[in-house]
Order: structure tokens, then C-alpha cells, then sequence
């Protein structure tokens, strides 16, 4: 439930004229999904009448002219933009014709949204975004309450524009200190923080989600499933609460841990949640599978995931490496050069500050051409960069391991490595 003290600064929303089924219109892309539904429960808990395809959409039904008929109907248009959409032919139709109906009905509300760090293309830069790249799972502080009035046409007041700004203090405060507790290697901090939970945290699942990944990265695994399952009851409809909780599951190994982390991804999947996230973590247990069977079927089931994650978003190198990593290791040593090609096309191959896993990922990228120094080299830099974050060094390690075995370097490089 929203709380209260957020809930008075929120507008309500604009009567539906004869013609109007619906206060907003989503326009997003599928990889975006579970940050949209974030998005739908807060509007819907607000009282808004929210057009989203997947819950509008029936068997049979034209998927153009289902979302035709839902923008004509609608009062307001937002359209989530991300990494994953930024060369996307479909989100410039969808820019042009929300732009279009917003310059032609001056009762309609055009509300772009970012929800990454990503640069806009040329044709965008003239409208306002609203930027929520700091919240990955989904909208939180002050922009939330901006998008709210964005939607109904109206400006903040005096006391919604102090609040929205205290929001936005709040919200940034508390995620600096989550990074500062995961740096400094305190689990202990980042349980105490979920507890205390001020406004920002019972708002949106975004910040409590952050304290979790922290509390895997750290190799906290019981206390972050703990805190997942309540993150659940808190935020049922968040799809990145139950990504983080099989994620945990993997990692920690217990008993059937495996095989509850492949039904919530299973279902995820089944539900077409296919974003790299889901379709990334689905991957990670496959290869987990193989390590226990030893089946080939099963590391091919890995890489499988791997690629059509990175296939349906060729920004994300995470999946991308994976992908070229499970290729190497089935022998399919050209594909894993191309994946790692592509790879090294969207990290470069300089260490980045501050960003362990990009690190990791260009070390990873050099191993598998072979450059094992310059490997070594990068693995102790991308260490150096989050030396408290032991799964993940674990994480990459294991990874380096395998493909030492299958890549057989010279001894005083392997030992370097």
C-alpha cells in the first residue's frame, strides 16, 4: 500500500469523457515489463484507469489495432525508454505518433520516461524526459510524484514541490547509504536500514530490492531470502523481488535450492517476463545443473538463454559474455568469439571505475582471446575496485576456471590468471 503522506500529494485523476476508456496509455517494450508493472500498481493504486497490453490483449485480437484503439482512448500517453530501446525502429513510430496526438489534442498528456542512463537520439532531445535511471526496479521519489501530475496535466504546488524534493533527497540518501554499507562489506547495515525502512523504502520495492542484491553480493544468501520474501508481501506484483530471490537460491545451493530457483524463473518465463534478467538468472542455473549432471544438454541449455537474452538486448553485455563464455566451453569456439567480439564493442577494454562486473567482463573478454596478462591484469583491477563483494569474485572465478581447462595456457600464464 502507498502510504498516506505520499498518497496527499498525489493528484487525482481526470474524469473519463464519453469517448475515454483510460487515464494513461504504456507504451514499453517487453525487457521493460517488470518495471512497468511497478509503474501500473502505483497508478492503479491511485485510481487511475491504466491501458496495458498484457492486460488488455485477448486471444485473437490485433495487436496493432488493440494499441491504436487503447492510445485513441486514452487521456495521456508515457513511453518507458531504456538501453534496451534506444535503436529500437519501434520506439521511434511510438515516439512520433504519441508526439503527434499530443501536438493535435491539446487535452492530451505526452510523458516521456527514461529509466536508464541511456542517451537520446536525436529526434527525443526536444522533450523533457522525466529521469529515473537511479531506480531500476521501479519509479520512487520525487519523479514518481512528478510523473503523476505529468499525467493529469498539472503542476505541483507549493508543498507536492517541497515534498517531491525531500523525496528525491530521501530516496537518494538511502541508496547511497545501501552502496556505502555494500562497499564496506556491513550486511548487518544494510538488514538494519530494511528494517527501519523510511518513507522511499515503502513506496516502491526499488530500494529494498538494491539492499537484497547487496546482500548476495556478499554472500549473505539466508538474510537476503528473508528480506525477498517480504519483499514480496510488501510489493506482490514486483517481478524483481522473485529474479533477486532465485538468484539467492542459486548461489546459496542448499538442498532444492536448485529447483525452486527453476520454477520461479520457469514461471517468470512462461509468463513472458523476458528481459535479461530473468532469461540471465535462467541461464546461471542451467550451468549450475550441468556442473551436478554433467550433461552437455544442459550447458547448451545455459548458452541458449544466454544468447536470446542477448539477442533481445544486444546492449547487455552481462548476458553477452555468458553467451561467448558457453560457447567456448561446447566447443563452438568461432560463436564464442563473436559474442565475445561484440562484447568488447560495448564495454572497451580499459577498466572502469567503480564497476566491478564490467571489469570482470572485459578480463573475461580478454581470456578468451587468449591475452592472459592483460586478463590477469584486469581480474586484479576489477578486485581491487569491490574488494568486499567475495561472491562475485567466486562468480567470476569459477567462470575463469572453466574456461582455463578448456583453453589450456601455458603454466606461468595460468598461474598469473
Amino acid at each position: 500500500m502507498i502510504p498516506p503522506e505520499w498518497l496527499k500529494f498525489a493528484p487525482k485523476p481526470n474524469a473519463l469523457k464519453d469517448d475515454q476508456k483510460w487515464n494513461v496509455f504504456l507504451s514499453y517494450r517487453s525487457v521493460n515489463r517488470g518495471w512497468v508493472l511497478n509503474l501500473y500498481d502505483v497508478l492503479t493504486e491511485l485510481g487511475f484507469k491504466v491501458f496495458l497490453d498484457q492486460y488488455v490483449l485477448k486471444p485473437g485480437d490485433s495487436l496493432v489495432q488493440v494499441l491504436e484503439n487503447g492510445l485513441e482512448q486514452s487521456q495521456a500517453g508515457v513511453l518507458i525508454w531504456s538501453n534496451t530501446t534506444k535503436d529500437s525502429e519501434w520506439v521511434r513510430n511510438e515516439y512520433d505518433t504519441i508526439l503527434s496526438k499530443s501536438t493535435n489534442d491539446k487535452g492530451f498528456y505526452f510523458v516521456p520516461v527514461k529509466i536508464e542512463k541511456a542517451p537520446l537520439p536525436t529526434f527525443a532531445n526536444t522533450k523533457l524526459f522525466i529521469d529515473f535511471g537511479d531506480y531500476p526496479d521501479g519509479p520512487n521519489g520525487g519523479d514518481l510524484l512528478r510523473l503523476v501530475h505529468g499525467i493529469v496535466g498539472q503542476s505541483l504546488d507549493g508543498d507536492a514541490v517541497h515534498f517531491a524534493w525531500e523525496q528525491d533527497e530521501a530516496a537518494g540518501m538511502e541508496a547511497a547509504k545501501i552502496t556505502a554499507a555494500i562497499k564496506n562489506g556491513r550486511p548487518q547495515k544494510l538488514l538494519q536500514l530494511f528494517k527501519q525502512g523510511s518513507l522511499p523504502w515503502k513506496t516502491t520495492a526499488s530500494l529494498a530490492c538494491k539492499a537484497a542484491e547487496g546482500l548476495i553480493k556478499l554472500g549473505n544468501e539466508d538474510d537476503a531470502i528473508e528480506m525477498l520474501r517480504q519483499i514480496e508481501k510488501d510489493f506482490p506484483k514486483s517481478i524483481r523481488p522473485q529474479q533477486l530471490k532465485a538468484l539467492a537460491l542459486a548461489r546459496r545451493g542448499k538442498d532444492n535450492d536448485l529447483d525452486e530457483a527453476q520454477d520461479i524463473l520457469g514461471e517468470l518465463y512462461a509468463l513472458n517476463h523476458l528481459d535479461p534478467e530473468t532469461l540471465g538468472i535462467y541461464g546461471r542455473t542451467w550451468m549450475d545443473r550441468y556442473k551436478l549432471s554433467g550433461k552437455i544438454a544442459d550447458l547448451r541449455q545455459s548458452r541458449n538463454y544466454y544468447a536470446e537474452a542477448f539477442g533481445r538486448a544486444p546492449d547487455d553485455y552481462y548476458t553477452g559474455i555468458n553467451a561467448a563464455s558457453k560457447s567456448i566451453l561446447l566447443d563452438e569456439t568461432d560463436k564464442g568469439k563473436t559474442f565475445a567480439e561484440k562484447v568488447e564493442q560495448l564495454t572497451g577494454n580499459k577498466a572502469v571505475p567503480d564497476d566491478y562486473w564490467r571489469t570482470a567482463t572485459i578480463a573475461e573478454v580478454l581470456l578468451i582471446q587468449k591475452k592472459y596478462k592483460e586478463a590477469a591484469d584486469m581480474y586484479q583491477q576489477a578486485i581491487d575496485i569491490a574488494p568486499t563483494e567475495i561472491k562475485s569474485h567466486e562468480s567470476s572465478w569459477k567462470q575463469a576456471k572453466l574456461l582455463l581447462e578448456k583453453l589450456k595456457p601455458p603454466d606461468d600464464e595460468r598461474k598469473l590468471l
